[in-house]
């Protein structure tokens, strides 16, 4: 389980070093008089509308659903809210056809406090032995409020290999997981490339 662990370390930048915590109220009056700074808290959606954090659930990021995005086909979407979800994703491959164009569609809800930095990491791997490893990064979020109940992230468009060669089937693991090295969700999941959906 180790050496799954560390396919699935996030890269680390030379020198970064991940800013001291800050709660909300803490980020709304910081420089109250800066008109860009101010700008900027907005963007965030910092003080606008009534917070949703549950205060009966500790998390602090919650990954509501997955979809898989091909223009000009419905989305093939994962709700990870229902019970069991996770641990059916592996026994259940879905299929992508060989070479089509398509994105990863994040959809979730951060509580209590900045959400800072967040990543999805994925390892891909065919018979054993790996073939590919990726990492998004989604960014750095408020709370959700009554006015942003929840977010939603695209990830950047990918294309499926072709060729007889790589068509079959494949597992994955991905992890979402934070500039705090917390992990959010990890889960394993499988697909398989064929000539057709």
């Amino acid at each position: 389980m180790a050496d799954r662990d560390d396919e699935l370390a996030p890269s680390k930048t030379a020198g970064f070093k991940v800013g001291e915590k800050k709660t909300v109220e803490e980020y709304q009056r910081l420089d109250e008089n800066d008109d860009s700074l101010n700008r900027w808290k907005a963007s965030l959606g910092l003080g606008t509308g009534e917070s949703i954090s549950d205060p009966s659930d500790p998390r602090k990021c919650i990954i509501k659903s997955l979809a898989l995005e091909v223009e000009g086909r419905p989305d093939i979407a994962v709700d990870l809210s229902a019970p069991g979800a996770v641990d059916t994703l592996k026994s259940k491959p879905f299929t992508i056809k060989e070479g089509s164009v398509f994105r990863i569609k994040a959809t979730f809800l951060v509580q209590h406090e900045v959400l800072s930095g967040l990543k999805y990491i994925q390892v891909v791997k065919r018979k054993g032995v790996r073939v590919s490893k990726d990492e998004e990064m989604l960014g750095s979020y408020p709370p959700n409020t009554t006015d942003k109940p929840v977010y939603e992230k695209k990830f950047n468009q990918e294309e499926a290999p072709s060729g007889m060669i790589a068509r079959g089937h494949y597992n994955a693991v991905s992890k979402f997981v934070d500039d705090d090295d917390v992990t959010h969700l990890k889960f394993e999941w499988a697909f398989t490339i064929a000539k057709d959906w």
